[in-house]
């Protein structure tokens, strides 16, 4: 991957996970590219199948498309930042992250997005003005 991608997703993001929406800022160590679908899923190397990932989302996500949504039981895939608006499948209550459709409620499952310890991160930034990251 070169420097010049790395950097346009990078900017894309504006420095925040696009899964969990945690500022870069809040990070020592720098968030991770992620292949949306993973190269050995047949994923390209390419602006359209990268994402900007925290450490956690992307250590969760791994090779990870899709999930069971908890409340149908359904096969679903996980939220596409590409293909995915981000309001549409969640909202946030206070520093938990709801999914509001099938897509956000797999995602918020199978990332972990609502570890209680990162909750209590995203209400300590909250609480500085840093959280949730600018859209």
């Amino acid at each position: 991957m070169n420097r010049a991608l790395i950097q346009r997703v990078r900017k894309r993001a504006r420095e925040a996970c696009e899964y969990c929406r945690m500022p870069q800022l809040a990070y020592r160590a720098r968030f991770e590219i992620d292949h949306i679908v993973a190269q050995h899923h047949g994923g390209a190397t390419n602006a359209e199948n990268l994402a900007l990932a925290c450490q956690r989302c992307n250590a969760h996500k791994g090779p990870n498309i899709a999930g069971i949504d908890p409340l149908t039981g359904q096969l679903v895939p996980l939220f596409h930042p590409r293909q995915d608006r981000w309001t549409e499948h969640f909202e946030w209550s206070g520093a938990q992250l709801v999914g509001r459709t099938p897509i956000g409620r797999v995602t918020v499952l199978v990332l972990a997005i609502n570890d209680p310890l990162y909750v209590l991160v995203r209400k300590m930034l909250m609480a500085e003005g840093l959280f949730p990251a600018p859209e």
